[in-house]
């Protein structure tokens, strides 16, 4: 029977309580969203509401083509022109996700003979691009400055590290300052995945490149997303104009993918502007994981401290978990549910969102929520 194999795998993803669902939500959801990636709380600000509206009414539904082709607007330049010089990088350029953006990083910048060193806690779209590139990768230890620096030792010809800034597991931050000094040594390009950094950390949220002074080098290159923060869609790569010059001419997410549709394209745009007149929601983001953190541990709850805005709580199993996590929702709060494969270490957990927007009331209830519900 064609794709026979697919209820088997079924049986045995049900059996190890890994099943996944789809749960739409409604427009007016009761749940305090702890779940979203919304850190600045800026998906439904008038602002950004507005600027997708005006995107869609001047340029149309959709962008029409590719890049290439007629995908690329004057407000595609536009925010890719104000985005750079956001995050203080010399150009950039603006994908459909940020998993697209990924993809054509990683791949478009590891050539066939090329080595990439890739964290082991590394993002699904950085570990599919390692994949999909012609260069040979190897996986070393999470956070492991020394592990990468050895891997490079291994290799004479072209090579590039990737990373996530911040982990989207447990919100821990990479070692960009000692992974910049690794690869430097060694000649090696930097890619830094900053999708959970860009509007949280840095001065005013331009990210943790820019925080660690590596912001505009000529062997950096970033991707971000449009998606988290900035509350709306797509992604885009940041570095040298000779880097995105090479990825508009050899990324094949880029070429032949169509390009961002306009209204995502001016909802990044509104948030970004919004987050240049107030710095400071950056900083909310930070001071609330803190605290959420802090309320988290004082209830008993095994929570990992928080290097931007994700913070994870411990389960004890992946049925733990995921009953846990519909406990939640049965108390009001809707919270992340990560279980492997997700994970790289096997450890289930919940992933809560310290979004800016968040009062003190609010963190109160989803403390009492989560204690409450514990397994």
């Amino acid at each position: 029977m064609a794709f026979g194999w697919i209820d088997a795998q079924a049986e045995q993803r049900r059996r190890a309580g890994l099943v996944r669902t789809l749960r739409p939500r409604p427009a007016d959801s009761p749940l305090l969203d702890l779940a979203s990636n919304d850190y600045l709380g800026l998906a439904h600000h008038p602002e950004v509401v507005e600027g997708a509206a005006a995107a869609a009414r001047t340029w149309g539904g959709g962008s029409t083509g590719s890049r290439l082709v007629t995908g690329t607007t004057e407000l595609h330049t536009e925010l890719e022109r104000e985005l750079a010089a956001f995050c203080g990088f010399e150009a950039a350029l603006v994908f459909s996700s940020g998993y697209a953006a990924n993809l054509a990083a990683v791949t478009a910048l590891a050539p066939h003979g090329s080595l990439i060193v890739s964290d082991a806690g590394n993002h699904a779209s950085l570990i599919d691009g390692c994949r999909l590139a012609r260069g040979t990768t190897q996986v070393v230890g999470h956070a492991d400055p020394e592990a990468v620096g050895k891997a490079l030792r291994t290799h004479a010809g072209p090579a590039v590290v990737v990373s996530d800034s911040v982990f989207s597991v447990d919100g821990d931050a990479a070692p960009l300052d000692a992974l910049a000094a690794a690869c430097r040594e060694h000649g090696a390009g930097l890619v830094v995945d900053d999708a959970h950094g860009l509007g949280v950390l840095g001065d005013g949220g331009r990210g943790a490149p820019h925080a660690a002074g590596l912001a505009g080098a000529d062997d950096v290159v970033a991707t971000v997303t449009l998606s988290k923060s900035l509350g709306s869609q797509g992604g885009a790569v940041l570095g040298p104009a000779r880097v995105i010059d090479h990825l508009v001419n050899a990324a094949r997410t880029f070429i032949f993918d169509t390009g961002l549709a306009p209204a995502a394209a001016g909802a990044a745009l509104a948030a970004l502007r919004l987050l240049s007149r107030e710095p400071q929601r950056a900083a909310r983001a930070r001071a609330v994981a803190g605290d959420l953190h802090a309320r988290l541990t004082a209830a008993g709850l095994d929570a990992v401290r928080p290097d931007a805005a994700v913070v994870s709580v411990r389960a004890p199993s992946p049925e733990g978990a995921v009953r846990w996590a519909a406990d939640c929702r049965t108390a009001g709060l809707a919270v992340g549910c990560f279980r492997p494969p997700s994970v790289p270490d096997g450890i289930s957990r919940l992933r809560l969102t310290a979004r800016a927007d968040l009062t003190e009331a609010q963190l109160d209830g989803a403390v009492r929520a989560i204690g409450g519900t514990r397994p």
